[in-house]
């Protein structure tokens, strides 16, 4: 089956605590990022449309002609993705949700003028279709393997990002204690590594920092790749 928007996206419940190995079999962690969920479809057949779907439905695809742009030149035909959009300020040096928020109101008019000042990224955490075949029974393993081996078979630059994750459960407890308040990241997502991707239903887990932080390194890498004027992957 060809998967078409719209699609429901896999959600998640919040939780207090970072859950391990014990509440949990085989865990995965995952930063969680402050910006717009979105599915990414590139075509299954020459001259079909890139579309990007938000979480409820919405395509919004002409309201980010530079993420289209780089999907169009760098991502193979019959691909899903899901993952998170973010907004890169180059005048304050950081990631800007007022600006995602106004490139995400955008008209087709202006979206070319804002993508140019505020350009847009998207941080990919799931893989939902390769090659025009559905995955979504596939456990979490091994779809982030087959994301995992996407990057490094396409050598993905930016706008794509590898979404950071770990199944070290003293790792993802280190990056909630050693955020900074630089905005952008909120917590983490927790997975199952035999979880498959069951549309629509809120079966992962999300732990909020408290503090709406970013981890520096994530902010430094895309720092350094836009002031090295090449907008390069962060993973």
């Amino acid at each position: 089956m060809v998967l078409l928007p719209p699609v429901e996206p896999m959600l998640a419940q919040a939780a207090e605590a970072v859950p391990g190995p014990g509440l949990l079999r085989d865990p995965a962690y995952e930063q969680k990022f402050d910006g717009h969920r979105a599915i990414l479809f590139t075509p299954a057949e020459p001259g079909g449309r890139v579309l990007l779907q938000t979480r409820r439905g919405s395509l919004v695809q002409d309201r980010f002609p530079d993420v289209v742009a780089a999907a169009v030149e760098q991502l193979p035909a019959g691909l899903v993705l899901d993952g998170e959009l973010l907004v890169w300020d180059p005048e304050a040096g950081q990631l800007s949700f007022e600006g995602l928020q106004r490139r995400a109101a955008a008209r087709s008019r202006s979206a070319a003028a804002l993508a140019s000042r505020l350009p847009a990224y998207y941080v990919v955490f799931d893989i939902l279709q390769q090659d025009g075949t559905e995955l979504l029974a596939l456990p979490y393993r091994e779809r982030r393997r087959r994301l995992e081996v996407l990057f490094a078979a396409c050598s993905l630059t930016a706008p794509w990002t590898l979404c950071p994750m770990t199944t070290d459960v003293a790792k993802a407890r280190e990056w909630l204690e050693n955020w900074t308040d630089v905005s952008g990241v909120e917590g983490l997502v927790v997975k199952a590594m035999g979880q498959r991707y069951v549309t629509g239903a809120r079966a992962w887990t999300k732990v909020r920092n408290g503090m709406n932080c970013i981890d520096c390194n994530i902010s430094t890498r895309l720092r350094q790749a836009v002031w090295a004027g090449r907008r390069g992957v962060l993973h």
